[in-house]
């Protein structure tokens, strides 16, 4: 399995991805981004919101492939590419990224996938400078939100709890000092 850095070059995969069956094309990972006219943008308009993202150069997150087709995806970005994302939120902090949502066809789920891209994206997000690593993720049983990742999963990694962003999301952060285990 490899993992790809969503780019201008790269966005083939990530279009690839979104457009199978069952694939979240209903968002395009437009949820916690800037979007004109949130309450009625449709998918196609995700979409273009989206792909101008990518060909701006924006990070956007990361792609994995397997036998050279796209199998998952991680959103792993700088924080401040996001809507706020937590109500306490320190828009002037520099070098946080932020992991908010994870996609893996129904197939894979429980296969590793979610673990593996997780750790490609703090190794793709320190690479890129990023000093912390905020993610938002959920305990199993919760109802919703259930695409940010699962708490035992950040614990695994060496991420910490930090605070809440909600009444289901916890907010959990990993430092460069604090590498993976």
């Amino acid at each position: 399995m490899r993992f790809v850095d969503v780019t201008p070059s790269t966005r083939g995969a990530f279009e690839s991805l979104f457009e199978q069956p069952g694939a979240p094309k209903y968002c395009w990972c437009m949820a916690w981004r800037p979007l004109p006219n949130r309450g009625q943008a449709e998918n196609d308009d995700k979409k273009r919101s989206m792909m101008a993202l990518i060909d701006a150069g924006t990070p956007v997150g990361i792609v994995a492939e397997a036998e050279g087709r796209p199998v998952g995806w991680c959103s792993v970005a700088p924080r401040d590419t996001y809507r706020k994302l937590t109500p306490r939120q320190d828009q002037g902090a520099a070098g946080v990224w932020s992991i908010v949502c994870f996609y893996e066809p129904r197939d894979l789920r429980g296969s590793g996938l979610a673990t593996a891209l997780l750790d490609a994206a703090v190794e793709h997000a320190f690479a890129k400078g990023a000093h912390i690593i905020e993610a938002y993720p959920v305990e199993k049983a919760s109802p919703s939100y259930r695409f940010m990742g699962f708490r035992d999963m950040f614990v695994a990694r060496g991420f910490v709890e930090t605070g809440v962003a909600g009444s289901r999301r916890l907010v959990m952060r990993l430092a460069a000092e604090n590498p993976p285990r």
